[in-house]
């Protein structure tokens, strides 16, 4: 299977497990907190189940690392492969109703997320990773028809300056200081995976997080940045990789670019 058949596979288990996601989504649900204080919800657990399931059919011989099953002390060896599940992705914004959550599944080969999806339910907006990048609007529930998925890329900076996508939720100071370093002009804010999207499909040209993330909150999006053409590294300019399992799967720092910094 190739990578491109496998991004394509991830994207229809997403748009499956977008069905439970948006029924809780219309609910009065009640967010629960995690040990770790972060959001939970009913649709976290329905989604992952769904998603789960139907990963043991596509790759039943692969190790899953899945958000909530990871936080109920679920933890599979991992060895050169494994993919990164995060049922929901951006729970702040699910439980303020914004919109901006995502359903992310990403394959990691060497360390390196070499396929994923970034599926976000409310915005019926579909991305791809892999050789290439792809998007297409589908309703939760649908079958990808590859008819509708569209080739995305990423953009070069304009002379006038950079244009950074930062985080809606956790844009801190260390962030900002770095955007004043490169001479952003224009700073435009995304939820969850979709800062890693509107990079790799041309809205800006740099995303910089120095807060915490975890490595299923990252992969996905990751993936389709590298199929659009675009980089994802630390600030020390060396790989951002997968597979920190001394870390508990913790990430440090990164910096997405659209192209690779001068």
């Amino acid at each position: 299977m190739t990578v491109n058949t496998l991004a394509q596979a991830f994207g229809d288990i997403c748009l499956q497990a977008a069905v439970p996601v948006m029924e809780v989504y219309a609910t009065d649900f009640t967010p629960e907190q995690k040990v770790d204080k972060s959001p939970v919800t009913e649709a976290d657990r329905r989604a992952e189940a769904v998603i789960l399931a139907s990963l043991s059919e596509l790759l039943p011989d692969v190790p899953v690392l899945a958000e909530e099953s990871f936080a109920a002390g679920v933890r599979p060896s991992v060895q050169d492969e494994f993919l990164l599940v995060d049922p929901v992705d951006g729970t702040r914004e699910f439980v303020a109703r914004c919109g901006e959550f995502t359903i992310n599944i990403a394959l990691i080969r060497k360390g390196v997320p070499i396929a994923g999806a970034v599926y976000a339910p409310a915005l019926e907006q579909l991305y791809l990773g892999g050789e290439r990048a792809l998007s297409g609007a589908f309703k939760p529930g649908e079958a990808i028809n590859y008819d509708r998925l569209a080739p995305i890329s990423t953009r070069t900076a304009s002379q006038k300056g950079l244009t950074a996508v930062m985080s809606r939720s956790h844009a801190d100071e260390e962030t900002r200081a770095f955007t004043r370093r490169q001479g952003v002009v224009e700073t435009i804010s995304a939820g969850s995976s979709l800062k890693f999207c509107k990079l790799a499909e041309g809205a800006a040209d740099v995303y910089p997080r120095f807060g915490p993330t975890m490595e299923w909150d990252t992969a996905a999006g990751h993936a389709v940045v590298n199929g659009a053409g675009g980089m994802v590294i630390r600030p020390d300019g060396e790989p951002f990789m997968y597979g920190k399992t001394a870390q508990g799967y913790r990430n440090g720092a990164f910096i997405a670019w659209a192209k690779p910094p001068a």
